[in-house]
């Protein structure tokens, strides 16, 4: 009897409350890059080679940010500013090393932790290794509703995180055809 009586006050909690969706890739897509000009070298040039680190969502608990999400959203990313490529000279890695996620509140911030390596293939040298931080919080006014406060906050860090990335790339000085010749 206790159980049913469990059951049911997990049913009536889903059905007031609603069931966790993780991050949304469409909602991470990189939007404030400001005119954002890259080197030369880097046009049609990185390719996504590894996102790891994300967690899948329970619907019964909380949202969060998977591998499969971040990376569509990276990838979407790279490829309207002009730089993703299937097989680029440059192999990005992205690992999202922690999100920092409130249990309960009204405002909910959202902090993730993305560790980015861009990798030279034809050197071998790492051209960018760098933990971006990004902070997104909402509020009540985008949801009422917690659970999908959370996944706003989520989804608005991913894409700050990612933003920050693009700055990143931007300031990045890659000769274009860098080729040595032997002596």
């Amino acid at each position: 009897m206790k159980s049913l009586k469990l059951v049911g006050l997990l049913l009536s909690s889903v059905l007031l409350f609603g069931c966790a969706s993780g991050a949304k890739m469409e909602n991470m897509i990189a939007t404030e890059h400001g005119g954002l000009t890259y080197n030369d070298g880097l046009n049609s040039e990185v390719s996504v080679n590894k996102v790891s680190g994300g967690e899948s969502t329970n619907p019964l608990w909380t949202s969060e940010i998977s591998n499969d999400a971040f990376s569509g959203a990276l990838k979407k990313s790279l490829e309207n500013e002009g730089l993703l490529s299937a097989e680029g000279r440059y192999q990005l890695q992205a690992t999202l090393l922690q999100v920092e996620q409130p249990l309960f509140g009204l405002d909910l911030k959202v902090v993730t932790h993305v560790e980015y390596l861009l990798i030279d293939k034809e050197t071998n040298k790492v051209m960018l290794q760098e933990t971006i931080i990004a902070p997104h919080t909402a509020t009540v006014s985008d949801a009422f509703v917690a659970i999908q406060r959370l996944q706003i906050a989520n989804e608005g860090s991913g894409r700050k995180n990612i933003e920050g990335l693009l700055l990143r790339l931007a300031a990045l000085d890659i000769p274009v055809g860098a080729v040595e010749l032997a002596k």
